[in-house]
C-alpha cells in the first residue's frame, strides 16, 4: 500500500510541477538569465475573439479556374493542330468551357480525336454539326476532370494563402476549407486589416509578354485590336509629384514566361534616388527559359505583367544570362515587401472573392478576457464554497483537485500551442461543473457506505470503486459527444469542443486519481478514524 501511494505521489507531483512549467512563460513574461533557455517558450495563445483580429470567409472562383484551363488549353491544341497538319480555322473558347473550331478537311474529326486522345486526356469531343465547307467541333473537358479541377484549385489557394499569411508573420492564424470552394480565414491579433486583405485576396499572377510595335496601339484603343493581341493598362507615375496615373499598352496575348518560374522574390533600391523595387530570380529551368526568350527578342519591348497591370516594359538590348529581373513601379517599402510575399508565395489559381468579414477591436477581446475570467473565477469560488461547506473537510481536497483541473486544461492547451477562445473559456466553466459531480459521487458514495458502520478506510475504498464505472460512463459519453461538435461544429464551436475533451480528460485524473493519493496519504499517516464528509 505505501509503495503504491509513494508511486501515485509521484505520478501526482510530476504532473503538477510538468503543468507548472508549461504555464510559467503564459504568467511571467521575463523569465530571468540562465533559465530562460530551459524554460518552455509558448504563451497560451489567444484566439481572435479575446485579442481581437479579423474573420474572413474567402470564396475560391473555381469556374475562372476552369476557364483559364481553357483558355490555355485552347492555345496549346491550335499549336498541336498546326504540327499534326490538321487544317482548321476559327479555332476559339466559347461561353467560358468549350472550344469550337471549324475543321475543313473530310477526314479532320479522326485527325483531331488521334491528337486529343494522344495530348488532351481529358478533353472530349461533345458534338459535330456538318457544313457545307467541313463540320464545326466542340470540344469540352470530360465532367470527372472538371471536378477534379476545381477540387485542386481551392486546395492550391488554400496552400498559398496559408504561404502568405505564415510570411506575413501572424501568430497562430486558422485557415481551413469550408464547404466546396470556401476558405475560412481568422487571423489573431492583425493591426492592419487592410493590408492583410490586399496581402490575401492578390491573385498575384505574373507573366511577361512581349509588347507589339509593330502594330497601332491607337487602332487598337479605338477597338481593331489584331488577333493575338490585347491592350492592358500600365501604371504611370510622376517622380517629382508622386501622381499616379495609367498608360496603354498592347500587348501580344501569349504570356512567354509565368511566375511558377520562380525561385525567389526580395524588395530591393535600385538607385541613388531610393527607388524600390522587387528583384526576381527564377529556378533553373526558369533562367534558361528567361535567357532563351530575352536572346531571340532583342531591341524589343517585354512587359512585366502582374494582374493585368503592366508594371515596367522594358527594351531587351541582349541576351540576359543569370535568371535575374526586377519590377520597378514607385513601390513604397511596404507595398514591395508585400508583393515580394505573395510572388514568393505563388499565384493563386482562382480569383478570390470575400463573402465575409469582421474585425474584432483589442478593447473588445480584453472586454471578454476579462468577463471570461470573472465568470470562471466568480464560478470556481462558488462551487469551491458550496463543497466546503457541504462536505467540509473532503470539500477542501475536492476543491484542490479542481484547482489542479484548472491548471492541467491551461497547460495542455499551452503545450500543443492550441488557441483559447471566448467557447474554450465557457468549456473550461463546464467541466469544473463535471469535475465536481465526480466528486461528488464518490462523497455520496463513501458517506453510504459509512452508514452502514464501514470503517474509514474499507467505505473510502468502496465508495471510490462502485462510483468508478458510473463516473467513466458520465466522461465517456461526453467526450463522444465533444468528439462530434468538433468534426460537425465550425471554429467557435470546435474550440468549445477541444476544451471540453481537455476538461474532461483532466477531471478523471484528478476527481479519481489526485483526490484518492490525498486520502490514502493522510489516512495512512495520521490513521484517521472519522472522515470529515
Amino acid at each position: 500500500m505505501f509503495k503504491s501511494l509513494k508511486l501515485r505521489g509521484a505520478i501526482t507531483l510530476i504532473v503538477c510541477l510538468g503543468s507548472l512549467y508549461f504555464l510559467i512563460p503564459t504568467f511571467i513574461s521575463n523569465i530571468p538569465s540562465p533559465w530562460d533557455k530551459y524554460m518552455f517558450k509558448e504563451k497560451i495563445h489567444l484566439g481572435l475573439d479575446l485579442q481581437g483580429g479579423m474573420h474572413l470567409v474567402l470564396e475560391i472562383d473555381t469556374d475562372k479556374a476552369l476557364e483559364a484551363m481553357i483558355e490555355r488549353t485552347s492555345n496549346d491544341l491550335k499549336e498541336s493542330l498546326m504540327d499534326s497538319k490538321v487544317r482548321f480555322r476559327n479555332l476559339e473558347k466559347v461561353d467560358n468551357a468549350k472550344i469550337i473550331m471549324e475543321l475543313t478537311d473530310s477526314d479532320g474529326k479522326a485527325a483531331l480525336e488521334k491528337v486529343l486522345r494522344d495530348h488532351y486526356p481529358d478533353l472530349e469531343i461533345e458534338s459535330t454539326t456538318p457544313r457545307e465547307t467541313g463540320q464545326f467541333v466542340t470540344v469540352i473537358f470530360n465532367e470527372k476532370r472538371a471536378v477534379e479541377l476545381k477540387k485542386l484549385t481551392v486546395e492550391h489557394s488554400l496552400e498559398t494563402i496559408r504561404n502568405r499569411v505564415d510570411q506575413f508573420g501572424i501568430s497562430e492564424p486558422e485557415i481551413i476549407p469550408e464547404g466546396n470552394n470556401r476558405i475560412l480565414v481568422q487571423l489573431p491579433g492583425i493591426k492592419d486589416p487592410e493590408r492583410a486583405k490586399n496581402l490575401i485576396g492578390k491573385t498575384a499572377l505574373l507573366e511577361f509578354k512581349l509588347v507589339d510595335d509593330e502594330n497601332s496601339l491607337e487602332e487598337a484603343l479605338r477597338g481593331n485590336i489584331p488577333d493575338g493581341d490585347v491592350v492592358a493598362y500600365g501604371l504611370r507615375a510622376n517622380r517629382s509629384t508622386g501622381e499616379r496615373g495609367s498608360s496603354p499598352f498592347l500587348l501580344k496575348d501569349r504570356a512567354l514566361l509565368t511566375g511558377a518560374s520562380l525561385e525567389t522574390a526580395k524588395v530591393q533600391i535600385a538607385d541613388r534616388f531610393g527607388d524600390v523595387t522587387v528583384g526576381l530570380k527564377f529556378n533553373s529551368q526558369g533562367a534558361v527559359d528567361f535567357e532563351r526568350i530575352t536572346g531571340e527578342n532583342v531591341r524589343k519591348r517585354l512587359a512585366i505583367v502582374l494582374d493585368g497591370v503592366v508594371h515596367s516594359a522594358p527594351v531587351i538590348q541582349e541576351r540576359i544570362s543569370g535568371g535575374q529581373a526586377q519590377i520597378t513601379g514607385n513601390f513604397t517599402i511596404e507595398e514591395a515587401r508585400d508583393l515580394a510575399i505573395v510572388l514568393r508565395a505563388g499565384a493563386l489559381p482562382a480569383p478570390v472573392n470575400i463573402l465575409e468579414e469582421r474585425t474584432v477591436g483589442p478593447s473588445l477581446g480584453s472586454d471578454s478576457i476579462r468577463q471570461g475570467v470573472m465568470a470562471t473565477i466568480i464560478g470556481s469560488l462558488l462551487v469551491i464554497l458550496f463543497m466546503i461547506v457541504y462536505y467540509r473537510l473532503s470539500g477542501a481536497v475536492a476543491d484542490i483537485a479542481l484547482i489542479v483541473n484548472i491548471f492541467l486544461i491551461l497547460a495542455v492547451l499551452a503545450a500543443f500551442r492550441a488557441t483559447l477562445t471566448l467557447p474554450g473559456i465557457a468549456g473550461m466553466l463546464l467541466t469544473v461543473g463535471v469535475a465536481v459531480d465526480a466528486n461528488i459521487l464518490i462523497f455520496e458514495r463513501i458517506r453510504e457506505e459509512l452508514r452502514t458502520g464501514k470503517t474509514v478506510r474499507l467505505a473510502l475504498d468502496t465508495g471510490y470503486d462502485r462510483a468508478f464505472i458510473t463516473i467513466i460512463d458520465t466522461h465517456i459519453t461526453g467526450i463522444v459527444s465533444a468528439v462530434v461538435l468538433i468534426f460537425f461544429g465550425t471554429g467557435p464551436i470546435k474550440g468549445f469542443a477541444v476544451t471540453t475533451i481537455i476538461g474532461l480528460l483532466a477531471s478523471l485524473f484528478t476527481a479519481i486519481f489526485i483526490t484518492r493519493v490525498i486520502f490514502d496519504y493522510v489516512i495512512w499517516n495520521y490513521n484517521i478514524k472519522k472522515l470529515s464528509i
